[in-house]
């Protein structure tokens, strides 16, 4: 009698830890020496492991910037901030949403990304798409899918939701993030941010009402 031949067991998978470590090592290193001061090769370094490793994760330079991007976002504007949960005042998760969003763009790794965006780069480089579509294309897509959902449910009036998340997010930046990326490190004072941020979602209310009232 002939023993069933056994399926062949699958690849052994990626090892997490060694990916994590390598986009870590992107994080840090992309903000501080710019995409052209960084390679492959100190990326592999920075992460301990060999530059065969960082390939067989990340096809190229080009993917992994666009995946420590999206890891950077994640890391402080997580993406169940934009789940609708209909639990409470909506003023209160707005609130939510904001500071995350200001601490994300004040960061010093996003205002040196920001500068590095903003230099004259060639009229042909693929950079700025590449930082755009990754970061702020995609959080103003998370949060416009959110106000969608509060619109639907009568929460808000919104007729243009993806117009009413970029504006939500400009106001957010106000003069503390163009300060900021001007080169003016005055420190920041935690109350009259707060105090910012409650504004413009007060502000956003009032012109994108009816909403739950009471907060």
């Amino acid at each position: 009698m002939t023993r069933a031949t056994r399926p062949a067991a699958p690849g052994r998978p990626k090892d997490l830890e060694k990916r994590a470590a390598i986009l870590d090592a992107a994080k840090a290193l992309f903000p501080a020496r710019g995409y052209d001061g960084v390679s492959m090769d100190a990326i592999a370094q920075a992460a301990g492991v060999s530059k065969l490793t960082v390939y067989s994760h990340f096809q190229d330079k080009d993917t992994l910037f666009v995946e420590a991007v999206k890891a950077r976002c994640e890391d402080l504007l997580p993406s169940d901030l934009f789940v609708a949960r209909f639990e409470g005042p909506i003023r209160g998760q707005l609130l939510r949403i904001a500071r995350a969003f200001f601490s994300l763009i004040t960061s010093e790794d996003a205002v040196n990304i920001h500068r590095m965006m903003s230099r004259q780069l060639p009229d042909d480089s693929h950079l700025p798409r590449l930082f755009w579509d990754a970061g702020p294309k995609r959080t103003t897509e998370a949060l416009a899918a959110f106000l969608r959902a509060e619109h639907a449910a009568g929460e808000l009036h919104i007729p243009d939701c993806a117009l009413a998340a970029s504006q939500f997010f400009c106001l957010l930046k106000g003069e503390h993030h163009a300060k900021l990326t001007c080169g003016c490190h005055d420190p920041l004072d935690p109350r009259a941010v707060e105090k910012h941020l409650e504004a413009t979602v007060d502000l956003f209310l009032r012109a994108y009402g009816p909403g739950r009232h009471g907060a």
